[in-house]
């Protein structure tokens, strides 16, 4: 098919014919000068092809932007040459605003990222793409083709593609109206309804009173100088949400169970690395909008600081060289700024995405407590984190090394959780009084949804931010009373805040044994709101709510599927 016809490729309306001018041909004929063509021929197949992902959730849909767009090639058109002009410039337009309507990142973002895109290794550039390909879609679509070339011999099927149009437009926007103004609920409200108020239920209200609601929480650490003094480490893992673990089977692994607190609804509120630990180290205060993380808080807000400030050296350790993203970079800037542990010597059984070393956590965090162990300090905090769950990550030997990051993922699941579980079990052979506390960055996004494939995380949907987070009381006289503590309420970290500060001030060592009732008590709890830039997340009545950039606000409709 020549790009100048692709207006007449259907059978979609009859020729014209077309009247005779004054001038003549070779022949002496009148010459007819061509009636200018305002049907979409074959472009009536790129809108139904839209329309069909749209209604199989794939993809969202602009329907103004679609109209726009039909008019333009309805544009009345006399010469081929005007035509071909007008496709050539139709096809960058047609791509761009099928861009526009996916649930990709948008065009800006992903020009900000092309630095670290580069980064990324042949062989895993190559597996993503091939996530990107859905053989029943390509098959819907083929049948699709068929279904229309059919129907374009007897229909006029660019009448019915302007109707469908316009009927998306005028659904779209009732939605939007009926999202926007429906009244909040009444009885026994969550906190960020109550924020917004009874009779408000606007979202963008709802997400400001909730943010000017949380800049006024805040956790003081009081001076730790009471008690047998103890350490606190922070297990920051990239890479794991529940709904990873349900998905390769290690939500019942063993690890879940030893934990002596278990925050089953814990928002990580970010589901990229820098954003994730930018927020876990201002844990002391309420949380903030994503724009907010990359300019400066108040010393108060700062966790390593205010627990150096309690009485706790503070340490940072990594099982990788924190280059990529500028990673270590912005954790010196929340004011982690201990001299970084060497790692040479430890081992090595994965290779990032850009075939950097991945060293092995058990080793690391082994030569932690080794170096702990030979310190006068009284009392340490310790900032880990680890990328062994990280998307593309290649393992370096055995037979896995076979997998691609995809199907590897489980296997480097059960390491590292084995390891965690190892090096709590170190402490508690070392005889050393350690808090342990697990929190993930984010999820794998490992299962994807209808929404974004398996490993894209643009979206901070609660598949990839609600988190396992764990926390153990290790050390000789570390005495449960009761059943460890389930916190079923949503949580993110000033919650976790709130729970060490009490730890610090009244020690749960002892010969008395400590109750987690007496560190859950008090603690508030924090409704799901989840940022990533040019994307906000909010949960209402159960349901949740996505506004995209500039776009409305929609229903992520069961997100779960």
């Amino acid at each position: 098919m020549k790009l100048g016809d692709m207006n007449q490729a259907a059978p979609e309306e009859p020729a014209q014919s077309a009247p005779a001018s004054n001038g003549s041909n070779a022949s002496g004929a009148p010459e007819a000068i061509a009636e200018p063509s305002i049907r979409l021929g074959a472009w009536s197949f790129y809108f139904l092809a839209k329309i069909l992902l749209y209604w199989r959730e794939l993809i969202g849909f602009h329907p103004l932007e679609n109209i726009a767009f039909a008019a333009f090639l309805l544009m009345p058109v006399r010469s081929r040459t005007g035509r071909w002009l007008r496709n050539a410039a139709a096809v960058p337009l047609a791509l761009t605003l099928l861009y526009y309507d996916s649930w990709l990142p948008p065009i800006d973002r992903v020009l900000s990222q092309a630095t670290l895109l580069s980064n990324f290794s042949f062989g895993y550039l190559l597996e993503l793409s091939g996530r990107f390909i859905s053989w029943p879609v390509v098959a819907m679509l083929v049948i699709g083709w068929v279904g229309y070339r059919i129907a374009a011999r007897y229909l006029r099927t660019g009448v019915a593609v302007m109707a469908a149009l316009l009927a998306l437009a005028i659904s779209s926007s009732r939605d939007e109206v009926n999202i926007a103004s429906a009244p909040a609920a009444s009885g026994r409200e969550e906190p960020a309804r109550q924020a917004a108020g009874a009779g408000s239920g606007n979202l963008d209200a709802m997400v400001q009173e909730f943010y000017a609601g949380e800049a006024q929480r805040i956790v003081h650490f009081a001076k730790a100088d009471q008690g047998a003094p103890f350490d606190i480490i922070f297990l920051h893992v990239c890479s794991l949400s529940w709904d990873d673990l349900r998905a390769v089977g290690l939500d019942s692994h063993p690890i879940w169970n030893s934990f002596d607190f278990m925050f089953r609804q814990f928002n990580s509120a970010a589901s990229y690395s820098g954003p994730a630990a930018i927020r876990i180290n201002r844990a002391t205060c309420g949380q903030t909008p994503h724009k907010s993380l990359y300019t400066p808080a108040a010393d108060s807000c700062y966790l390593m600081p205010s627990l150096k400030q309690a009485g706790f050296e503070t340490n940072i350790a990594l099982n990788h060289d924190g280059h990529f993203d500028d990673f270590l970079t912005e954790i010196r800037k929340q004011g982690v700024n201990a001299p970084l542990m060497p790692l040479n010597g430890v081992a090595v059984p994965q290779r990032g995405f850009d075939n950097s070393p991945i060293y092995d956590d058990y080793g690391v965090l082994s030569r932690w407590l080794e170096t702990r162990q030979k310190t006068d300090a009284e009392r340490v905090a310790l900032f880990y984190n680890t990328i062994s769950l990280h998307d593309g990550n290649k393992i370096v030997s055995g037979p896995d090394s076979k997998l691609n990051s995809f199907a590897s993922y489980k296997p480097r699941v059960e390491k590292l959780l084995n390891d965690i579980n190892g090096f709590m079990e170190q402490i508690r052979k070392s005889g050393r009084r350690a808090i342990v506390v697990v929190v993930p960055e984010h999820g794998a996004a490992l299962r994807g949804d209808k929404f974004q494939i398996a490993g894209l995380r643009e979206i901070p949907t609660p598949l990839v931010t609600t988190v396992p987070v764990g926390v153990k009381v290790i050390g000789p006289d570390a005495v449960r009373t009761g059943s460890s503590a389930q916190i079923m309420e949503p949580a993110s970290y000033v919650s976790l805040s709130q729970m060490i500060a009490q730890m610090i001030a009244k020690s749960p060592y002892g010969e008395a044994g400590f109750s987690p009732a007496d560190y859950t008590e008090s603690m508030t709890p924090t409704e799901f709101v989840a940022e990533n830039e040019g994307m906000v997340m909010v949960r209402r009545d159960n349901r949740f709510y996505l506004k995209q950039g500039s776009d409305g606000w929609k229903e992520y409709v069961n997100p779960a599927n």
